[in-house]
């Protein structure tokens, strides 16, 4: 699995932090000595990157209707959205191991190649059959992108500094979320829907050669047992069934010799797959998860969550398009309430789990209020109002924001150390899988009964040459050749299609509220803290080792505790009589050998009279001494400071609970320790090159 790339660090700023660096100052840490500025560039690349995979996956929606009516084939419209859901998911796993193994920076730029091409490739689509083909390419390459950028920020960033651009990552994916169903509106209605596609084409070479130039990073090579017989065969079944459920009662019958073939050989392979997981070194899904009553039930409900949001955000567009007779740029805005909701009770509902330890009530609620939503949505008509319209919305996804974060936090809850990083990356895998099933399935439901419905509303009515119930089906901009009885006919017939979508998926998500109900409530780990905007929007798996999601924790905390605070408790805890101001200063001065007080009020956020008042405590007490304008350490002072670094040590380890027992891995006492040291200081608190040293002073010791 790929590492960490975002792993929040105590937010810059201010005590346990780096506060403002000054121009020209480096990073440190992993692939430390590079000039801040190139970090950033970096950073800037690496984004641009992650926004073009997460646009991708909202972006085409609006223009579906657009490119329907171009290429023809409305019952195949769903897979221009499975087939980049499927590709970038099922690629997921490959390429975090390829990266760990090969070096993430070539493999980056790999992904950026492939997913230009198959946005080349798009653009230039001539019937929906290419352009289907070429979407699962372009969503293999936005997979890598996913992965591999956010596990980059591992390689340039230290531990301490990640936190600043933890923030930009989940906002890339709230910003994707909104403002890809806008742009492929405001693209359609300006230029062409082939511009949603050719749009990644400059800022994609811009990443590509920004990578190129200034991406440095150490090869630190991971070996790994690939599973790629196990990655494969998850694919071809998960794309044997979507093809049986998208392509039975529409193009065959159900009793067809091709949709009976499908469900056999998806059950087939669903059988080797079991077999060659239970054998494989590294299993892309172990089995052995499963053993868990909770991860099961996580997953089957994350599957319906999957299935109900990416399902019914498809075919969204096409109700306003059509039936409303909306822009694609107008489309676009309406969907944004359904968005905002989802971001808004996703965010509230994290913050609630990780202040109060409960968290049974969200996932139960939750899908009460989707399966409300999904009702409330199967009432809007022709007529129904902006207003209107936009509070259903808003209730679903509300329902939805209130089960989506909530269940990677139950997940990671229940298992062992050992399995956090596999749980993590397979309770958002069945999401995946279950966004691919949705549109799928919401897609032969839409093609089933449109047919049907317009062939009804038009009967025994003299129609223009050329317009058959088929075309209009095929191509909806025939619809402006009919006259406005019969266009308003046809509206009606398309608007029901769709909202019926909507009840048929109300049984499967009060399913999901009927399992919420069997979940365990055990008590939160103080470890456990709510994921950010990119694992809980992003359509790809999260693949993060258990070391890695336990880092991200931990440096969340220590950042959320209250920099103040921090040093409050861990004086406390050491049995000491200090400001935290003091202590903060003293875990410095042993970090670094000596710090410059006027430099630590220069460039750090805590303010200059308590930072005078640190050094007056220290001088009194008889911990620190002068040397020009250093201040050293005592040997009195080294000992109170030893004390200080073992009591925020122990601070982290109590937060792992359970996980820090006696048999603990190697990995995650190594973890504990470096974090420690990470918030003894900053080299931007350094005292300046070329002040006068004092020449009896002891070498900087190691932090602790």
């Amino acid at each position: 699995m790929a590492r960490d790339a975002g792993s929040p660090a105590p937010a810059p700023g201010g005590p346990g932090t780096p506060g403002a660096v000054a121009p020209g100052a480096v990073a440190s840490g992993p692939g430390g000595g590079r000039p801040r500025r190139t970090v950033l560039v970096a950073i800037g690349a690496l984004l641009l990157g992650m926004l073009l995979a997460a646009l991708d996956q909202t972006i085409v929606s609006t223009a579906l209707p657009t490119i329907v009516s171009d290429l023809g084939g409305l019952e195949h419209l769903s897979w221009v959205v499975t087939a980049y859901l499927l590709a970038s998911t099922a690629a997921t796993p490959l390429w975090g191991k390829l990266g760990d193994q090969y070096g993430r920076k070539k493999l980056f730029q790999t992904a950026i190649v492939i997913f230009l091409i198959g946005s080349a490739l798009c653009g230039l689509a001539g019937n929906m059959a290419e352009l289907i083909a070429f979407r699962a390419l372009q969503g293999l390459g936005g997979g890598g992108l996913m992965v591999l950028s956010m596990a980059i920020v591992g390689d340039i960033v230290p531990p301490r500094d990640r936190g600043r651009y933890q923030g930009l990552f989940g906002a890339v994916f709230s910003a994707a979320s909104v403002l890809g169903p806008l742009l492929g509106g405001v693209f359609v209605d300006r230029l062409s829907w082939r511009w949603v596609f050719y749009i990644n084409l400059p800022l994609g070479i811009v990443a590509l050669l920004v990578v190129a130039s200034v991406l440095h990073i150490p090869v630190r090579r991971t070996s790994h047992t690939i599973d790629y017989l196990g990655t494969f065969l998850i694919a071809v079944v998960a794309a044997a069934l979507v093809l049986m459920t998208s392509l039975g009662g529409v193009t065959y019958g159900w009793g067809s010799w091709q949709i009976v073939g499908l469900a056999v050989a998806g059950m087939v392979l669903l059988a080797a797959f079991v077999r060659v997981e239970t054998r494989a070194a590294e299993p892309v899904l172990p089995l052995t998860l499963f053993r868990s009553r909770t991860f099961t039930l996580c997953a089957v409900i994350g599957f319906v969550v999957g299935f109900a949001m990416f399902g019914s955000m498809t075919y969204l567009p096409t109700f306003l398009q059509i039936v409303q007779g909306v822009s694609p740029t107008t489309s676009g805005l309406h969907l944004l309430p359904l968005v905002f909701g989802t971001l808004v009770s996703s965010t509230v509902s994290g913050h609630l789990v990780s202040r109060t330890g409960r968290y049974k009530v969200f996932p139960v609620l939750g899908t009460a209020v989707t399966a409300v939503g999904l009702l409330l949505m199967h009432q809007l008509r022709e007529s129904s109002g902006t207003a209107e319209m936009s509070a259903y919305l808003f209730v679903f996804g509300c329902g939805l924001g209130l089960v989506i974060q909530v269940l990677v936090l139950i997940v990671q809850n229940s298992v062992r150390y050992q399995d956090l990083g596999v749980a993590t990356s397979g309770a958002t895998f069945f999401r995946s899988i279950g966004a691919s099933f949705g549109v799928s399935v919401f897609g032969t439901i839409f093609a089933n009964n449109l047919g049907p419905h317009i062939a009804d509303a038009l009967a025994g009515r003299r129609l223009p040459p050329g317009v058959t119930p088929g075309a209009l089906t095929s191509d909806p901009r025939t619809l402006g050749r009919l006259p406005p009885v019969d266009q308003a006919a046809v509206r009606h017939a398309f608007s029901v299609s769709i909202t019926d979508v909507f009840l048929y998926a109300v049984p499967v998500v009060l399913l999901a509220f009927l399992l919420a109900w069997y979940l365990r409530e055990e008590p939160l780990r103080a470890s456990v803290t709510a994921p950010d905007g990119s694992e809980i929007l992003a359509s790809n798996p999260v693949e993060r080792t258990s070391r890695d999601e336990c880092a991200r924790a931990l440096s969340l905390l220590g950042s959320r505790e209250g920099r103040r605070q921090v040093y409050v408790d861990i004086t406390r805890r050491a049995g000491l009589d200090l400001g935290p101001a003091a202590s903060w200063m003293l875990l410095r001065i042993q970090h670094y050998g000596s710090v410059e007080p006027a430099l630590l009020a220069e460039r750090t956020a805590v303010p200059l009279r308590a930072i005078t008042e640190a050094v007056r405590q220290i001088e009194a007490r008889g911990l620190g001494r002068r040397y020009g304008l250093e201040l050293t350490l005592t040997d009195d002072g080294r000992e109170i400071a030893t004390r200080l670094y073992r009591a925020r040590e122990a601070s982290l380890a109590e937060l792992l609970g359970d996980w820090w027992s006696p048999d603990r891995p190697t990995d995650l006492t190594e973890l504990v320790d470096e974090l420690t040291r990470e918030l003894c200081g900053s080299d931007a608190e350094q005292p300046r090159e070329g002040m006068p040293r004092p020449d009896h002073r002891r070498p900087p010791p190691p932090c602790g």
